[in-house]
């Protein structure tokens, strides 16, 4: 395994820093412990499945065809998250959605974790014999690499693919309006009551509008890590498609890694890029800004000194909801910045 395919993985994963954690996909194990107590019957909101054939061609373009609607879904929390803000309610979860003090992570969006049953909290943690015991109808998750299902273990996947089927939803390359409109494509054919979602689209749309105002702010998009830091290629990510659709100046690194989702950088180099401002990556895994500041070249950065590192929520969910508050959150945030050039 070479180290820009490790340093891949230990970007993408929303693993703990533990550096088993770092290995490709293809090195998984299937074992795994639950995350969180419980598990419910309901699947969608207050509109029932129907009991209509069922039909939904995912982004690997396979086509699933069941005799009924799907009513036990289990899902990766990205598309949980998602799913959930269309009213889709699953039965069970894996990936993060539980911290070391009980609450939720964030990754998991709106999802009361305390209603879904926990198959794995973790990179590789997937039990397996607790997902037959669930009787799924369908397994969804979303994709970095197309065919790979993000968070579903290399060795446990054909076990996994026999018990129900799977559908998967491509992020790599495209925008969070596609995005977003693939889940609640899905969502409305699991019979989800989309409840919320004009006014959610309302609100993305209006935050959307006022991003092109910072077009004269550079910025850089960043995830620490214990020994490295890494500088995100805004055409991988369909949430920075989605601010450089709309106007916002995102630094292009000049040379991406092997797979072209991001450039690692030493810790030492971290003043490659110039900016104004500085948006850093929340999740479980990356390094938080006290940590990062504890770096000497990067504590000197003229965007950190400045007071301009704002938070960059790098799964926000792929729903409407989602997106709203990602956004309005991040207007607030840039109102405060000024260009330092």
């Amino acid at each position: 395994m070479s180290g820009p395919v490790l340093a891949r993985r230990g970007f993408l994963s929303a693993t703990a820093g533990l550096a088993a954690a770092l290995t490709l996909a293809a090195c998984g194990d299937g074992g795994g412990t639950t995350a969180a107590p419980g598990g419910s019957a309901a699947s969608t909101g207050p509109a029932a499945p129907s009991a209509q054939r069922w039909t939904f061609t995912d982004d690997r373009g396979k086509k699933l065809d069941l005799p009924k609607t799907p009513s036990r879904v289990v899902a990766q929390v990205g598309a949980a998250a998602a799913l959930w803000d269309f009213g889709v309610r699953p039965v069970a979860v894996f990936g993060p959605h539980k911290l070391k003090d009980g609450s939720k992570d964030p990754q998991v969006g709106n999802v009361d974790i305390t209603k879904v049953q926990g198959l794995g909290n973790v990179w590789d943690e997937f039990n397996v014999e607790q997902y037959i015991a669930l009787q799924p109808d369908l397994l969804v998750s979303s994709m970095y690499v197309k065919g790979t299902l993000w968070y579903v273990p290399e060795k446990s996947k054909d076990t996994i693919e026999q018990v129900a089927p799977t559908a998967g939803i491509m992020l790599t390359g495209k925008s969070a309006t596609e995005v977003i409109g693939r889940y609640e494509e899905l969502a409305r054919s699991l019979g989800a009551d989309m409840a919320g979602v004009p006014e959610a689209k309302a609100r993305m749309e209006a935050a959307t509008k006022e991003l092109a105002q910072f077009k004269d702010l550079k910025v850089l998009m960043v995830s620490g890590g214990a020994d490295a830091f890494w500088i995100v290629n805004p055409p991988e990510y369909p949430d920075i498609v989605h601010l450089t659709s709309a106007g916002l100046n995102v630094v292009t690194p000049e040379k991406v890694d092997e797979g072209g989702f991001f450039q690692t950088l030493s810790w030492e180099n971290a003043d490659e890029y110039e900016a104004d401002v500085i948006l850093y990556d929340t999740r479980t895994q990356a390094l938080k800004p006290e940590e990062m500041m504890k770096k000497p070249t990067f504590a000197k950065l003229p965007a950190v000194k400045a007071g301009q590192l704002y938070p960059w929520s790098a799964e926000a969910p792929f729903s409407y909801q989602g997106y709203a508050t990602f956004l309005e959150e991040l207007v607030a945030n840039l109102k405060k910045a000024k260009p330092l050039g």
